[in-house]
This record gives structure tokens, C-alpha cells and sequence, in this order.
């Protein structure tokens, strides 16, 4: 069964398991790469109800998709629990568990909506979401690997320059690549006896928390922003410099990809290496090194202190010298 759009002079159609019908929530245009494109129906509604920010919405409107596309596979016209349950299972086919859970979240919020405004019943409830590995997904650098990343890197090139300046501004204070992509010159300031750096952080609207610069990192920004041109305080700290896009902010992919670069150069080559192990290289070293729980969790600006926590897992087994001690005992002289 294909879903067409919605054609808005007809009579709405009484709903008695959650949503019959998806025509009436959301549309596909086989004209246009099966896209979702919407109406004025109850899934616009539900976005504007819950108020969220454009890649949440994008989000969203993904996971839907997916249902819809699911649905017209198996002309399915009244969608109930099981149905959920067995879409839930067909996304772990071909998907990652965490790509699963965010399907499944906004399905879930989407049918706990309609049931709460009238308009249909929650088939969704006490579906059991992906049980997400509580193990980082990204590997983080030892010491020698991060002093050998840093010293591989050219600093006689004004490109030498800013790419260091990047990576040990994100290894020190523990920048995701969006946070560096969104620092403007501005920032940059002063805050008691230190140099600090105020970032618009994950899920954040405003810069209102900071990360001290160190002497090192400070001095390598300062470097680079030296061989920049026609700069003021609204420019972006880290930018372009070359091609037509010479002064435009860096992009998350362009920071990403000056990072992996300089990993492949020391022969750092994996899918768990990018450029957000070196967020896990600084709590890490952090933590070796003497830093509080607590500490790297305001350094991390990590909400929850399990979050932080993992890291102190890691550690544990990797505080464990057993392997080296039965090495030992087995080439002992």
C-alpha cells in the first residue's frame, strides 16, 4: 500500500489503535527520493509541541520515516504493539544499536503524544528499547602517542600552525569538534589569573561555561591567529585557509578530518580512532595524572557523573599489571 498525501477536505477517520493511518501523520514522495515531506496534520503538531531544536526535529522526522517506509513494506493500515515490536527487530538487521534506539524513541514519543492529545493510542508503550553498550565507542591516546602526535605536526606552515593549535586545544580542554567549530575570537578571554575559552556547549544555546587554556595551548593559538588577515572579535577562531573557502569557519568535518590526518601520519589507523578520542584522551590522562572524579566531569562538562564514571572502569583493568607480571615470570632469567 502506498501512502499519498494528505488530502485535507476529507473527513478525519476515527482512531481506535493508535494512528491507522499514516497518510494523516506524514507523507512520501516517491518523486523525490522517498523524502518525508509533511502537512498540516498531527505530526506537525507533535514537533510543535514538544519544542525542539532543528536536529532533533530532523531527527524525528527520520524516525518516523523509517516506520512509514516500514508500514508500506508490509501494508500494514492499522498498526498495533506487536507492529512495533516486530519493527523494532527488523531495524536491528541493518542498524546500530544506538541508530536503533533513536528510531525507536521518537515513535515512542510520537504515539505517547497522540494518546495524551486524544488522537490515537499509545501501541508504543512498554516497548523495550536497544540495550547501548555503557563502553565507549572510540578509543583514547596513550601519553606517547599523544606527544608523538604533537610533535608530528609541521608548525612551520601557517596550515602547521592552526592544526596544532586545534588538537592540543581539544586534547587539554576536551573539546568535541563542535565546540571548536563554533569558537569565534571573542572568546578568548580572561577570567581571573587564567586564559580561558568560552564554548557553546553540547545541546547548549548560549557560551556560558568555559575551559581554562594552558600556557601551551594558549601560546599555539596566539601562533596561529598571528598569521591570520583581516580578523576582528566576531571572526572564527579556526578557519579555512585555502580555496574559495580561505576565512570561513571549520566545519565539524573539517575539524574531524584535520585530526584523522594527523592520526594517520603517526600510523594511528582505526574505525575507534577520531577526533572524539581526544575527548577521551583527556579524561584519561586527567584521571592518570591525578585529576578528581569530580574535576573531570566539570572538565568534561559531563551532566551525569556515571557519564564520567566509565572512564574509571577502564582504568581499573588497565591499572592491571597481571599480564606483565606472567610475562616476566615466563623470561625471567
Amino acid at each position: 500500500m502506498v501512502y499519498n498525501e494528505l488530502n485535507e477536505a476529507r473527513e478525519p477517520r476515527a482512531i481506535t489503535k493508535g494512528i491507522k493511518t499514516m497518510d494523516n501523520i506524514i507523507d512520501i514522495n516517491d518523486n523525490n527520493n522517498n523524502m518525508v515531506t509533511t502537512s498540516i496534520n498531527h505530526y506537525e503538531r507533535f514537533l510543535d509541541f514538544i519544542d525542539v531544536k532543528p536536529e532533533t526535529e530532523r531527527t524525528y522526522r527520520k524516525g518516523i520515516k523509517q516506520f512509514v517506509i516500514y508500514m508500506n513494506n508490509n501494508e500494514i493500515t492499522e498498526p498495533t504493539r506487536d507492529d512495533v515490536i516486530n519493527y523494532r527487530e527488523s531495524l536491528k538487521e541493518g542498524h546500530k544499536p544506538s541508530t536503533v534506539q533513536v528510531y525507536l524513541a521518537a515513535l515512542k514519543a510520537f504515539y505517547k503524544w497522540a494518546e495524551v492529545e486524544g488522537v490515537g493510542t499509545d501501541i508504543a508503550k512498554n516497548v523495550k528499547g536497544m540495550k547501548i553498550e555503557t563502553q565507549h565507542k572510540k578509543d583514547s591516546l596513550t601519553t606517547h602517542q599523544t606527544q608523538t602526535l604533537l610533535n608530528s605536526i609541521d608548525r612551520k606552515s601557517d596550515k602547521g600552525k592552526r592544526d596544532y593549535a586545534i588538537i592540543l586545544l581539544m586534547v587539554t580542554g576536551g573539546l568535541r569538534d563542535i565546540e571548536v567549530s563554533r569558537s569565534d575570537m571573542q572568546d578568548l578571554r580572561i577570567v581571573g589569573d587564567s586564559t580561558v575559552l568560552f564554548i557553546q556547549g553540547k545541546g547548549k544555546d548560549t557560551k556560558d561555561i568555559y575551559i581554562k587554556v594552558s600556557n601551551a595551548t594558549e601560546n599555539a593559538i596566539r601562533e596561529y591567529i598571528s598569521t591570520l588577515d583581516n580578523i576582528d572579535d566576531k571572526s572564527p577562531l579556526f578557519t579555512s585557509l585555502s580555496g574559495n573557502s580561505k576565512g570561513n569557519r571549520l566545519t565539524t568535518r573539517s575539524i574531524s578530518r584535520v585530526v584523522k590526518e594527523a592520526f594517520k601520519k603517526v600510523g594511528l589507523v582505526s574505525e575507534r580512532l577520531t577526533a572524539h578520542s581526544l575527548r577521551h584522551t583527556t579524561a584519561t590522562l586527567n584521571l592518570l595524572n591525578g585529576g578528581s572524579l569530580e574535576e573531570t566531569q566539570e572538565l568534561l562538562r559531563h551532566s551525569n557523573i556515571n557519564t564520567t564514571m566509565i572512564y574509571l572502569h577502564h582504568m581499573s583493568r588497565e591499572k592491571n599489571q597481571s599480564e606483565q607480571r606472567i610475562e616476566d615470570a615466563i623470561f625471567k632469567m
